[in-house]
């Protein structure tokens, strides 16, 4: 929905089927878009030399087929649905208690754009250097999240137009990319390419970072999939398209990386700095596709945000947050330095928050609610449905805060070889089953039901 002056009015109440515009097309479109991002390639270049090239684009498809399906679960809760992610909060985390999850991926997602924004001003400005000789980090950095909040004001609509057309120019471009490298570049080094012999991240870890990365994606997919026409378009679209999306994104990052290694240049996932040095035109379409990568996932990225606070403040119009966190990402863009330091601690971080949050709804609405929620009583707080004790389910906060200290143990206390985020999963997915079963909330939870959630 649009105000007069063509600004959106989106806003957190149920989308009916008659006024969903997401076909498969779209719905792919849109998940091509967000993960061909420069942060996912930027993932697939730990991999090598740490591990043979083979062996790294192995692990990136397994884990991606493996960390799609819970994406897909959570997305089809908002096809079915209707409602956006946070406000699906509500039903396991009560209606006040869902403000939490709400604030945190507000915080996490602007933190996000921070990241990806200067990334994509970093690419911009190293193939300007190659054609012109001008160096400006700042000015591309802030163009380029002008032109995301420009876009994001408009709201969905205005997002799923671009990334129709974004996500075919990425394939394109990302196309001819791939093309140069191993035209360029020998291709027979790079497979035969040994791995390194004391190296940081094993196999297993490899595994569970691929699957990590479809988690950071989950808390927004909602946001999104409630406009798909229907849950085949909602669950094809998304699986195929995460899934091309991880592979050129995290393939391109390994790519790079194991040629520039073998150039004897420092390694880098950035193929700006590979390509540029030898093709200065073709270096401008690999920052070309860095450019469109960030555009496309930042769109999304503020959108949610919005969202999110929508789901806190649900009165508010939609434009006007969208445009003051979009200034925030702005001026929090140009931390540079300070952003890539602790990229990886960030990463971690949205792991330790979210894994816990996704097991809870996932557990509640597929296995202990067996896919029915009332809508209504979820956006009306006087139906006491979900208000549990003063609007918390205290049963839900103990489960969270248990699975949050788990995966903050085995992630930075105690480091597993294999990475925690599956363990972290499955771990607070049972104790959210076992403490419902034991506060006899499997009651209340059979009431209300929704036939059309």
């Amino acid at each position: 929905m649009t105000t007069k002056s063509g600004l959106a009015h989106d806003d957190v109440q149920p989308i009916a089927m008659n006024k969903r515009s997401m076909g498969f097309f779209s719905t792919f479109s849109m998940w091509i878009g967000a993960n061909v991002v420069v942060t996912t390639v930027f993932t697939g270049m730990l991999f090598v030399p740490d591990m043979t090239f083979l062996k790294a684009l192995f692990i990136i498809v397994l884990g991606s087929l493996v960390g799609a399906i819970p994406l897909v679960l959570m997305g089809n809760i908002g096809t079915r649905t209707g409602l956006p992610t946070m406000v699906l909060m509500r039903p396991a985390f009560g209606q006040r208690g869902a403000m939490l999850p709400a604030a945190v991926n507000l915080i996490t997602l602007i933190g996000w754009a921070w990241i990806q924004a200067y990334m994509a001003g970093l690419s911009l400005n190293h193939a300007v250097i190659f054609l012109t000789g001008y160096s400006n980090i700042n000015l591309f950095t802030i163009l380029t999240q002008v032109l995301v909040v420009a876009i994001s004001i408009y709201g969905h609509k205005g997002i799923e137009a671009t990334e129709k057309l974004v996500a075919t120019l990425m394939v394109i471009l990302a196309t001819v990319v791939f093309s140069y490298l191993f035209i360029e570049f020998d291709a027979a080094k790079l497979i035969q390419m040994k791995a390194s012999e004391n190296p940081g991240i094993t196999g297993m870890l490899a595994f569970d970072i691929v699957v990590a990365t479809a988690f950071t994606w989950i808390p927004i997919v909602c946001d999104y999939n409630r406009n798909c026409k229907s849950e085949k378009t909602g669950i094809a679209g998304t699986y195929l398209g995460y899934n091309v999306a991880t592979l050129i994104a995290m393939g391109l990052g390994a790519t790079v990386s194991g040629f520039s290694i073998l150039g004897n240049m420092t390694q880098t996932y950035d193929p700006v700095n590979l390509i540029g040095a030898y093709s200065p035109l073709l270096g401008l379409v690999a920052a070309i596709v860095i450019f469109l990568s960030v555009l496309s996932t930042n769109v999304m990225v503020l959108y949610s945000a919005t969202m999110s606070y929508l789901s806190i403040f649900p009165k508010q119009r939609f434009w006007i947050p969208a445009l003051t966190m979009g200034v925030v990402t702005v001026l929090g863009s140009l931390l540079k330095e300070w952003l890539m330091t602790n990229f990886q601690s960030f990463l971690l971080m949205i792991g330790v928050l979210f894994i816990p949050i996704i097991a809870i709804v996932l557990v509640d609405y597929y296995i202990i609610r067996r896919k029915h929620y009332d809508v209504s009583a979820i956006l009306e707080k006087q139906n006491k449905l979900y208000w549990y004790t003063k609007g918390f389910n205290l049963y839900v906060y103990v489960s969270y805060i248990v699975g949050a200290v788990f995966a903050y143990y085995f992630t930075y206390v105690h480091p597993l070889a294999t990475g925690a985020t599956i363990l972290a999963f499955l771990f607070t997915g049972v104790l959210h089953v076992s403490l419902t079963k034991l506060s006899q909330l499997s009651i209340p939870y059979s009431k209300g039901i929704d036939k059309n959630a």
